[in-house]
């Protein structure tokens, strides 16, 4: 697969190269900048994420970046089974549990929310920073709505991060989260109020919040591009009347 003119492999973390190292010189050069490829794609084009992530995987299968990040191209297209085996290999090769939840989301991914809230009690979930702690905490609330279990995924999100004052990384998704969940169980006034602290943290725009404000307040978005179409249609139809 054609490499982008301006990737060098050099644009990787240098713990990621440190891994590279193991292979020989030019193998590791082919194989960092099919990862760098991975990585800028991910989001946006996630099918040719994954095409590039096999190209490393068949290159260098024995290096954990090269697994865990076969592991995430293939979670963004939704091959939840392969994705939970590639994480799995890199957590074997490495020992850590950063992989946890989303481990745990594939679970999800593949209609086996049960499992994935037997992993939220496991012990490995005490050895997570506290943005995985938080991550598993979503993935947890995810399982409990998938099982119909409404009220206790409010529960679940109900934590100190999210009485936290501060905002972090993962602040907007863990209020976003709590506000939807507020509205799945019909407690629409302090969704809003979630929707708006959401909001007023997302300062990457994560997510949709302010729509759903919007939403909630009966505020209906036009696009100002078919409002031009329907003008241009009322011009040309006036037009014939008048021949």
């Amino acid at each position: 697969m054609p490499i982008d003119e301006d990737v060098t492999g050099e644009e990787l973390d240098k713990d990621v190269k440190q891994e590279l190292m193991s292979l020989p010189k030019t193998l590791a050069g082919d194989v960092a900048r099919n990862l760098v490829m991975v990585a800028r794609l991910l989001d946006e084009e996630p099918e040719r994420a994954y095409g590039y992530a096999k190209v490393a995987l068949r290159l260098a299968s024995r290096v954990p970046s090269v697994r865990e990040a076969a592991g995430f191209a293939a979670y963004g297209v939704e091959k939840y089974a392969e994705a939970l085996a590639e994480f799995r290999a890199a957590r074997r090769m490495t020992g850590l549990q950063h992989l946890w939840p989303v481990m745990a989301d594939c679970e999800r991914g593949l209609g086996r929310p049960e499992r994935a809230l037997a992993m939220a009690g496991e012990p490995e979930v005490r050895k997570l920073d506290k943005a995985g702690q938080v991550e598993m905490r979503l993935v947890a609330a995810g399982a409990r709505r998938d099982m119909g279990q409404a009220d206790a995924a409010v529960v679940t999100l109900q934590s100190p991060e999210l009485a936290s004052n501060s905002v972090q990384p993962w602040t907007a998704r863990l209020r976003y989260a709590y506000a939807d969940a507020l509205l799945a169980v019909g407690r629409e006034d302090e969704a809003r109020e979630w929707f708006a602290k959401a909001l007023e943290s997302d300062q990457q725009g994560t997510t949709d919040a302010s729509d759903r404000l919007a939403e909630l307040d009966g505020v209906e978005f036009i696009d100002a591009l078919d409002e031009e179409e329907g003008e241009e249609d009322d011009g040309s139809s006036v037009s014939g009347r008048g021949e």
